[in-house]
């Protein structure tokens, strides 16, 4: 797979052009995020699969919480709120001295252990008192599998369409300046220009932000002028899984919990709040010769997103973290309890967990 993203040959497009006008069974195919996901559902479920860009909207709620909203192809959407008085006392992890986690070969069985007696975060320690405090710093702390020959792929292929996807998370989940809300043109170049229905999403969700065009189910952004992050050091925790996917393709999965330090952007601020954010972005790296895409550049399947403390019935574009004074006067939600460190559930069974019900809370920060 070659760098600097090289565009199919003309001769091929037009051979494209061609074939899908004279209806050749193998001209290459512009990617449908819809049709793959359709395709996958109906091989591993009975069930009819969920409708495309359908919607069933939750009921709104004041308080922060958590929702489930349906974009593109089974897109997951989870935030949770934080409860009054719940910020301390449920912390796994020390005080930020503890020796770190080896990284995370598989899904955990189980939560991370609590503790008894809770310990703020402070300015000098954002992650004290929580199971981050362990995780990794940035990229470190995803773990990425060892590359092999897979589908259209060799292994030398296949190790660069991994690195490609760490940089993509990187760029989409960690850059300073995306963070600090720009727009995450690194992350944005990765994705295959010619998939229609993501360039749409793309096009309208950083101009007009709502439930079903939300910049937030991709990228991570805070609006500097009301918070800021605490330090350079944004912990994470997840890792990176592939298979042979549709024609012939390397889909990979990636399934990482984010968790940001923030203060509110005031000078002299020193309540450190913490957002939680958990994603798991399915991509297929296409073969050019079966589907129509950039070389360098991946084809979006779905993603699932879980946050906690970000907002709840707010599409504004950027993550709205709560500190004590708003969560006093919101009260909690009205949703079930969610541990935003138990990574020993997949994010289909935390949706499912969720179904319609409002506002979520928050076991611990």
């Amino acid at each position: 797979m070659g760098k600097g993203g090289a565009s199919i040959p003309d001769e091929e497009w037009e051979r494209f052009l061609r074939e899908a006008e004279a209806g050749t069974q193998d001209a290459p195919e512009e990617p449908s995020a819809r049709a793959r996901m359709v395709a996958r559902r109906l091989r591993e479920e009975p069930a009819p699969p969920e409708g495309w860009r359908t919607h069933q909207p939750a009921r709104r709620r004041r308080s922060k919480g958590w929702y489930v909203v349906g974009l593109l192809v089974a897109v997951g959407l989870l935030v949770v709120a934080l409860a009054p008085g719940r910020v301390a006392g449920w912390f796994g992890g020390g005080d930020g001295e503890s020796a770190p986690l080896a990284a995370e070969s598989e899904r955990p069985d189980k939560p991370p252990a609590t503790e008894a007696a809770a310990q703020l975060p402070t300015v000098k320690q954002p992650f004290r008192g929580s199971p981050a405090a362990r995780w990794g710093d940035g990229t470190a702390g995803i773990q990425l599998p060892a590359a092999r020959a897979t589908g259209w792929m060799s292994k030398e292929q296949v190790g660069q369409a991994l690195d490609r996807t760490r940089d993509f998370l990187a760029a989409s989940s960690l850059d300073s300046g995306v963070l600090r809300g720009e727009r995450p043109t690194k992350a944005i170049a990765l994705l295959n220009p010619h998939q229609r229905d993501v360039q749409d999403y793309l096009a309208t969700s950083f101009r007009a932000p709502s439930r079903e065009n939300d910049p937030l189910l991709l990228f991570s952004r805070f609006e500097k002028a009301k918070v800021r992050l605490v330090g350079d050091v944004v912990k994470t925790r997840g890792r990176i899984t592939y298979r042979e996917g549709e024609r012939g393709a390397v889909e990979v999965t990636t399934d990482v919990t984010y968790v940001y330090p923030v203060v509110r952007a005031a000078a002299g601020s020193d309540e450190v709040a913490r957002t939680i954010v958990r994603r798991e972005v399915v991509m297929s790296w296409d073969d050019p010769a079966k589907v129509v895409i950039e070389r360098g550049t991946f084809s979006l399947v779905s993603y699932k997103v879980n946050t906690t403390n970000g907002g709840c019935d707010t599409f504004t574009g950027y993550l709205t973290p709560e500190f004590n004074a708003e969560r006093t006067a919101t009260g909690s939600g009205d949703g079930p309890e969610v541990d935003p460190y138990d990574r020993s559930k997949s994010m289909d069974a935390r949706l499912r967990e969720a179904g319609e019900a409002g506002c979520g809370t928050a076991t611990r920060s």
